[in-house]
């Protein structure tokens, strides 16, 4: 091993977000955890969720585990950073790895 830093070049096919380590935040990550592609690592002040592809996030799964209402603004409060491209919709936040992939949803 030369002790030598090495970039991957490339395309990762990922997408992710980090929150906050919040009741909110705890609430998502545990939705989020079982789901098919979807990597949860917990940090001690912050969340990952990590996945492949695209990353759905539903509000209605989020509002019924918190027992009150969730919106996509509240979600982005909760939310310090993301890689992808991200699209708010009603009821769910998206974010796609792959830009092209959310044409449809941003009007191209």
């Amino acid at each position: 091993m030369s002790g030598k830093l090495e970039l991957e070049k490339g395309f990762s096919n990922k997408c992710g977000i980090t929150l906050s380590d919040s009741v909110e935040g705890r609430v998502i990550a545990d939705i989020m955890r079982d789901k098919p592609g979807v990597e949860v690592t917990e940090y001690p002040a912050m969340i990952r969720i990590d996945g492949i592809g695209v990353l759905e996030f539903d509000m209605y799964e989020i509002s019924e585990a918190l027992g009150r209402d969730f919106d996509p603004y509240l979600f982005q409060v909760e939310m310090s950073t993301h890689y992808g491209r991200m699209v708010l919709l009603d009821e769910k936040v998206l974010l796609f790895a792959n830009p092209d992939d959310a044409k449809d949803y941003i009007g191209f």
